[in-house]
């Protein structure tokens, strides 16, 4: 019996040591292959993305709504290092060229200075004015822009540009959006209250096409007329208290007060303070974003980990829509196998092409105008009350576009 198992256990012995000294010898051949001294370096692809942002401290009524000094910049540098992350992998290396200037500053030389310094996509957090001061002058230079900040829907209407993407929404969008909610909840008799600059008036507009489109009925409108008074003062509080109880008396009987006054003068003052005791909403109160600090469904919770990881806070709309450019940027690179702008624009206009964007559903362009698909975020300063399209807004071809200038709407004729 034991001669029986030597003679069975000796040559299995043997063959399972040789077996281990060929693995051994071919790892270790594999692993010289490998060395840094064997191996023939894999050629890095660098791709430059631009960043023109017009910046100037901002005003707001409340401390707290300051916008943050990074703001937008701060999710594209995100977004950057997303990219890079898989990006190793490929022998893609993002970075992130970034050029300042003012509000109502001549634009052209600081984004001359970006073409020269070789940036062919370029992501602007400008006004509509300056943007249209550089598109042409950008498409004559075959550089590519993202437009992560610029709501006015003119810029993808008449004066739309074929090399112009907009990951912001309009404000249409926004309107609609806030919209639909306000009449699926039956609060359909509403209150306009609007200020007296023009980006107020832009939104009111969208609030009045808004009503029209889903069957609401603007009951009152009224107009509040920026004087430059201190907009923060120690009497401030007690001049308001007295001031806007005043200003919405004797209003027709509504469901709501939709506020217009995205220039901060008197919309954060209305909520809790109107005669009557009705919701606000539009720029104050229930307000419509591409997104939302408190958002964390559809895997949103990790973005917001990384993103607070990143920069101490949490992440705002402009942050995301400058994240989403960046990461179209990466996508496209990745799918089309080319930084050249070419290759990497006909892929974004192509029919393969969609984005992840934490909001329940790929992303894709209008191909009439170059506009962002996406749902609209409906909140408070505390969570995401709902996300519109709401449900029961349908749509041939996709819900999405229930939000904004629909196509047999639109005047773009894409230059």
């Amino acid at each position: 019996m034991n001669g029986l198992v030597m003679k069975s256990t000796v040559p299995n012995t043997l063959t399972f040591l040789f077996g281990f000294f060929l693995l051994f010898v071919n790892v270790s051949e594999l692993s010289a292959q490998q060395s840094p001294a064997n191996q023939t370096a894999k050629p890095v692809v660098d791709i430059r993305i631009g960043y023109l942002r017009a910046y100037e401290p901002q005003l707001a009524l409340s401390v707290l709504d300051i916008p943050p000094r990074d703001e937008g910049l701060a999710g594209a540098n995100v977004a950057i290092n997303d990219n890079n992350t898989t990006g190793k992998f490929l022998g893609q290396k993002f970075t992130l060229d970034v050029e300042e200037t003012k509000f109502n500053a001549d634009v052209v030389p600081a984004f001359k200075e970006m073409i020269a310094r070789g940036n062919h996509f370029v992501l602007t957090d400008i006004s509509a004015k300056q943007l249209l001061a550089i598109a042409d002058l950008a498409k004559d230079a075959g550089v590519l822009l993202f437009n992560v900040g610029a709501t006015d829907d003119i810029l993808r209407e008449k004066e739309c540009r074929s090399n112009v993407f907009h990951t912001a929404p309009t404000r249409s969008m926004l309107a609609d959006g806030l919209a639909q909610y306000l009449v699926w909840k039956q609060w359909r008799k509403w209150v306009l209250l609007y200020g007296s600059h023009d980006d107020d008036k832009l939104y009111a507009d969208a609030i009045r096409r808004a009503a029209t489109r889903f069957g609401a009925t603007i009951v009152e409108e009224r107009l509040y007329e920026d004087k430059g008074t201190a907009r923060r003062t120690d009497s401030g509080v007690v001049l308001v208290q007295q001031q806007m109880p005043v200003f919405t008396q004797n209003l027709p009987e509504h469901d709501v007060v939709i506020v217009a006054d995205e220039s901060e003068v008197f919309g954060s003052y209305v909520p809790y303070r109107t005669w009557t005791p009705r919701p606000v909403a539009g720029t104050a109160g229930l307000v419509a974003s591409s997104w939302h600090p408190a958002s964390e469904q559809w895997g949103g919770v990790q973005i917001q980990n990384r993103f607070a990881k990143t920069t101490g806070r949490r992440m705002l709309s402009k942050d995301m829509q400058a994240w989403t450019a960046v990461r179209i940027l990466g996508e496209a690179v990745t799918r089309a196998k080319s930084a050249e702008t070419k290759q990497v624009e006909d892929y974004i206009k192509s029919d393969e092409f969609s984005i992840a964007a934490f909001k329940g559903q790929k992303l894709s362009f209008r191909n009439w105008n170059w506009q962002l698909r996406q749902p609209i975020l409906i909140g408070d300063g505390h969570s995401v009350v709902s996300t519109s399209p709401q449900a029961g807004f349908l749509h041939q071809f996709s819900e999405l576009d229930t939000l904004g200038v629909d196509r047999p709407e639109t005047e773009c004729k894409l230059k």
